[in-house]
């Protein structure tokens, strides 16, 4: 999977300039924790990269990795966009187990809060099936993002999943 994510020597689109403290590339700093009543704890380690061409969109790419064995696990791509005149934002996903989502919600400062809006499948996805998500990502003071999602399955209430902290690396 991949989406575009070389950075670009064009000039950041106004409509997106709230969200420059995003681009670059991002490293977890220690091993997220991953869980839910359905499955095994774990711990993985994860990598995002945000981008931008010029577009009023940020392109981004994530990819999580078991912290022990190193074996690939999620991935993600896709684009940012901010509503015009608005703090509301939207996440457009792919992701590698079928999901294609879209979370909005809000930008205040350095803190994205979304919600899915939207969720679609391969007609082959691995079941129960996710109903809703929604994703937490904030600058904190110590210059390290951080990221929390939740999920809700068809027999599940809306739960923590994930949650990681990153240093940037670039």
């Amino acid at each position: 999977m991949a989406c575009p994510v070389s950075q670009s020597a064009v000039e950041l689109n106004p409509a997106v300039l709230p969200l420059d403290w995003l681009l670059g590339i991002w490293e977890s700093d220690e091993p997220g924790e991953g869980s839910f009543p359905s499955i095994s704890p774990f711990r993985y380690i994860e990598t995002l990269h945000f981008s931008h061409v010029g577009q009023p969109v940020i392109n981004f790419m994530f990819n999580a990795f078991h912290a022990e064995s190193r074996k690939p696990l999620h991935r993600e791509c896709g684009f940012i966009r901010i509503q015009p005149g608005t703090n509301n934002v939207a996440f457009i996903i792919a992701q590698n187990s079928g999901l294609v989502e879209i979370e909005e919600g809000e930008l205040i400062g350095q803190q994205l809060t979304l919600h899915s809006r939207a969720l679609a499948r391969t007609s082959f996805a691995k079941e129960p099936y996710v109903q809703q998500i929604s994703r937490l990502i904030q600058l904190r003071p110590d210059g390290r993002l951080e990221q929390t999602v939740s999920m809700a399955l068809e027999n599940q209430p809306l739960t923590q999943h994930l949650h990681v902290t990153y240093r940037r690396a670039s």
